[in-house]
């Protein structure tokens, strides 16, 4: 029988540090600190709720990143 996968670590990283950074400057900061996926979204999109492990979000209003949140 196979194993049963282990996802890998999130990154140690707290997203509040992102919270008013540019948006490019803490994608790419972000992506350095070991996020395999980050993803930057308008004020109030509609975006499903499903949990991944290594993604963080940011919510993206005038360029800069207004809330940032892990999943």
């Amino acid at each position: 029988m196979a194993p049963i996968p282990t996802p890998s670590a999130e990154p140690q990283d707290s997203p509040d540090t992102y919270v008013g950074l540019d948006a490019e400057r803490a994608e790419r900061l972000a992506r350095e600190r070991g996020w395999s996926t980050v993803r930057s979204l308008p004020p109030g999109a509609i975006i499903t709720m499903e949990y991944r492990v290594g993604r963080l979000n940011f919510e993206v209003k005038e360029g800069r990143v207004a809330r940032s949140w892990k999943g």
